[in-house]
């Protein structure tokens, strides 16, 4: 395989090949190699230091005693997400793990936690699919280097996609050469903001497929002269972005959840799925929601879902069953997670929402009835979910399947490095926090 991509990249004319991790506070981070030394480093990695991971979203070095400036890891490529990158001629990029000097997963790697909990699913004969749909704005460089607005057009609409058909197509092209399908891209509801999503695939090469996503419309839309954000709520005044999380279940070739009988299609197996997802969502938001900005998005009447309730197509929930597309029921049968947003690892967040999946289909529990209409319509509303950063790491700590699937070590540097946000925004004036956020996913 090494010797295979070796000669990829000199065919291709790759001059430089960015390894890329994915830190806990989902900024993609890059180390390049010059293609000459590429068959040396896919084998023998690349160093970094193991105080990269302290680093929390503003840059800042938190001391944390599992994480000091001595001693490193190694970022181990894994050569089947290798792709060259059209955005940046000459450039490639390949995933990898997080490994340590004794040559196992550092318990600090994302990928190799999700890794874990694709695996623990596999021992209960199961295989998890999901596809990640992410929502984002895009924006004008203005001559003073700061943003220029794009101009609100009315959602779905195709005056939204006439305006920006070149970066659009751009995106859908620049993810063809990814191995990637645009299945769905229209202009959402804020100025300049569109919604991506792409086909699911099992549950490490969805969380790939996230990060190379999120990069390439970042990429093409500097090509453009443009800027591309991610972050939940990079505006005040306009709606928030999310990174909604579709997840199916399959054993033995049949999808878990689906039941062509059953209310909405959704078998016993999917509303204990659903059981499980609802009864850790508090804890699940420390991990799927893990910014400050992200309580900035989650509010009523957002379709973001802030209220610990389920639904059939009901966008006002946390958890919504899709329904699935004519003529391929049980393959598009899937549950939504859409308080996901993308300034979460994907790796973490997914690996979150398997540990609640396989609790929940363990303990054989049922959801209760599905909501059917905007909680906050109800005179007596479901329970609300937790308001603030802070409230949903107690709730990570205290969740005892959560906190297990990360382990000690994951867990209590992940909780001091997120605490670390807390405390940098307390008191910050709430433009100036979503300012801040704006452009770091």
């Amino acid at each position: 395989m090494e010797g295979d991509l070796v000669e990829r990249a000199r065919l291709q004319g790759t001059r430089i090949v960015r390894f890329l991790f994915c830190d806990y506070s989902s900024i993609v981070h890059a180390k390049a190699v010059g293609s000459g030394s590429l068959r040396r480093k896919l084998t023998e990695g690349v160093g970094s230091t193991r105080a990269q991971m302290a680093l929390n979203v503003r840059d800042e070095l938190i001391d944390i005693p599992q994480m000091p400036p001595v001693g490193e890891v190694r970022l181990v490529p894994d050569p089947a997400t290798y792709a060259e990158l059209p955005w940046a001629p000459g450039s490639a990029s390949v995933m990898c793990d997080l490994i340590t000097a004794d040559r196992e997963p550092w318990f600090a790697c994302p990928r190799s936690f999700l890794k874990h909990q694709a695996a623990a699913a596999e021992a209960d004969g199961l295989a998890i699919d999901a596809s990640f749909e992410l929502e984002f704005y895009l924006g004008g460089r203005a001559p003073d280097g700061g943003v220029e607005p794009m101009p609100r057009h009315p959602v779905y609409s195709t005056i939204g996609l006439d305006e920006q058909h070149a970066v659009v197509l751009g995106i859908v092209d620049a993810l063809a050469e990814l191995d990637i399908a645009a299945e769905g891209i229209l202009n959402e509801y804020g100025a300049g903001q569109f919604e991506i999503s792409v086909p699911r695939a099992p549950a490490l090469q969805a969380a790939d497929r996230q990060v190379k996503v999120r990069d390439a419309i970042r990429g093409v839309a500097v090509a453009h002269g443009m800027r591309a954000s991610f972050a939940p709520k990079p505006f005040l005044d306009q709606i928030g972005s999310g990174a909604h999380l579709h997840v199916s279940v399959w054993k033995d070739g049949r999808n878990l959840l689906h039941d062509p009988a059953a209310e909405g299609a959704l078998s016993t197996e999917g509303r204990h799925v659903v059981a499980g997802l609802l009864d850790h969502m508090s804890g699940l938001l420390g991990l799927v929601s893990p910014t400050v900005n992200s309580y900035q998005r989650l509010v009523p009447d957002t379709w973001a879902g802030v209220f610990n309730a389920w639904g059939f197509d009901n966008r006002e929930t946390p958890v919504r069953v899709a329904s699935p597309f004519w003529g391929r029921e049980e393959q598009s049968l899937n549950i939504e997670l859409k308080a996901v947003d993308s300034s979460a690892n994907p790796y973490l967040a997914l690996g979150g929402v398997i540990a609640a999946t396989l609790a929940g289909l363990r303990a054989g529990t049922d959801p209760g009835e599905p909501v059917d209409v905007n909680p906050a319509r109800l005179d007596d509303p479901p329970e609300r979910l937790p308001l603030s950063l802070e409230e949903v790491l107690d709730a990570l700590a205290a969740d005892d399947v959560l906190a297990g699937a990360m382990g000690e070590d994951m867990l209590d540097t992940y909780l001091r490095l997120k605490r670390s946000e807390v405390a940098a925004y307390a008191g910050m004036d709430a433009d100036a926090i979503a300012a801040e956020y704006r452009y770091k996913f």
